[in-house]
């Protein structure tokens, strides 16, 4: 399998995982509390916005962002809206690449000024580790208020999206 593929292929997972979280939290927002509530939308709006850095960096262009957060945090309707888009742009992004083009090393500057420097397959790598990891710290919140989570790993990906994984051989 190339890095381009697998890297399409962890772009959908990334898709779908997100997609479940944000349908979860759309049936069972009016039952969190304004602080659990804030807490989850603050976590979510840092993937975010980490996925939009980072999609700018790896077409080396500027971005409007001084922090990985935002001063206001959206609604979860204006969240999803924005997720959805950027996780589109993602898949898109990554089925266009050329395979020199996920090695290329690129220079950039992280938020707090500090130089950085990455191949454009390990910040894709990030965006999606990244993401992975606040989607669990959602889900953890989510498990502390007794509330339920939503299926977050590659492999329950994998078989609900070709079902005959499932098959014995």
């Amino acid at each position: 399998m190339s890095s381009k593929t697998l890297l399409f292929s962890l772009f959908s997972y990334k898709a779908w995982a997100d997609e479940e979280l944000l349908t979860l939290l759309g049936g069972i927002e009016q039952q969190l509390s304004k602080q659990d509530l804030g807490e989850i939308l603050e976590t979510i709006n840092h993937a975010h916005v980490v996925d939009r850095i980072f999609a700018a960096n790896a077409r080396k262009q500027k971005h409007d962002y001084r922090d990985t957060g935002t001063e206001q945090t959206p609604t979860l309707p204006q969240l999803s809206k924005a997720i959805r888009e950027t996780d589109r742009w993602y898949l898109a992004y990554v089925e266009q690449l050329a395979p020199e083009e996920l090695v290329e090393t690129i220079r950039f500057a992280f938020t707090d000024g500090s130089p950085g420097k990455m191949s454009r397959e390990e910040m894709l790598a990030h965006v999606i580790t990244h993401a992975g990891y606040h989607r669990g710290e959602v889900g953890r919140i989510l498990t502390r208020l007794s509330k339920p989570t939503s299926p977050d790993t590659f492999t329950g990906y994998l078989h609900r999206a070709e079902p005959a994984r499932r098959t014995a051989a």
